[in-house]
């Protein structure tokens, strides 16, 4: 593999592969305290922007897994860091929840609705035409469109939800304006996470469920991949794509005593 250096970070996506449902997936607190232990670096991403990161820790805790507010990177936080480093201390018009919204202030950001730089679109279980309306026609009069992520659809115990994929998708279609995605599969949520934890791409693995977004952001990014079956995407699935992970496994549990080689064949 041509694998040199034995001092690895981690980014891990969190539903699918640390949780699921609400529920640990056997093994993920067993391997984020062995990271812990070693003093490893490690960032838990994830596209959903409603939380800030501490909700989701106190939700993470909830399954028996402690993660620190400060290891959580959400498609929320890096989209507020990046409209910074396009047009700091702008304005935004914003359809979503507290995690987006928190961002954004955090950064500097004023929420309006006149004239704002930026139609913020994110993810939000209260989608209203009024507020739909309303970014279709700030995004007509100019306000640039820029959207957390592109899932189309989201998890629910009753079953699939639309997400933000699907309704920048009608914003989309009602302005003729494309938005700017900044969550994953595009690469930039993995560069920015890297920089949040001080790592470099050529030692760092992302682990993820899905090849679509996991794989691809992380390949494109430069990473090594890891692909566990306890989420989206099966072997027979994965096989489908025109590229591949580095490595599948059954779930992070395999990781669990691996973790300064995860690349020992033996192990």
């Amino acid at each position: 593999m041509g694998h040199v250096s034995n001092e690895w970070n981690y980014l891990f996506d969190m539903d699918g592969v640390l949780v699921r449902e609400e529920h640990l997936i056997t093994g993920a607190d067993t391997l984020i305290a062995e990271l812990r232990e070693h003093g490893t670096p490690f960032m838990v991403l994830t596209n959903n922007s409603m939380y800030t990161p501490r909700d989701l820790r106190a939700r993470l805790l909830n399954t028996g897994l402690d993660i620190p507010e400060e290891s959580i990177w959400t498609s929320a936080l890096a989209t507020a860091q990046f409209l910074q480093t396009q047009r700091p201390n702008g304005s935004a018009y914003v359809v979503g929840e507290s995690g987006l919204t928190t961002a954004l202030h955090n950064v500097g950001y004023v929420m309006t609705e006149r004239d704002p730089d930026y139609v913020v679109l994110g993810e939000t279980r209260t989608y209203s035409f009024e507020a739909i309306t309303r970014a279709i026609r700030l995004v007509r009069g100019g306000a640039r469109f820029i959207a957390t992520n592109p899932d189309e659809t989201g998890p629910s115990a009753e079953g699939p939800l639309p997400a933000t994929g699907a309704v920048a998708a009608l914003i989309e279609k009602a302005t003729g304006r494309r938005p700017y995605f900044v969550g994953k599969p595009n690469p930039l949520m993995m560069r920015s996470a890297l920089r949040r934890i001080g790592a470099h791409s050529e030692n760092t693995l992302m682990v993820g469920d899905r090849m679509d977004t996991d794989v691809l952001s992380g390949l494109e990014a430069g990473l090594q991949t890891v692909l566990v079956l306890t989420g989206i995407s099966g072997r027979e699935t994965a096989e489908q794509f025109p590229y591949r992970p580095t490595r599948v496994l059954e779930s992070v549990k395999d990781l669990v005593g691996h973790t300064q080689d995860p690349f020992n064949r033996e192990g």
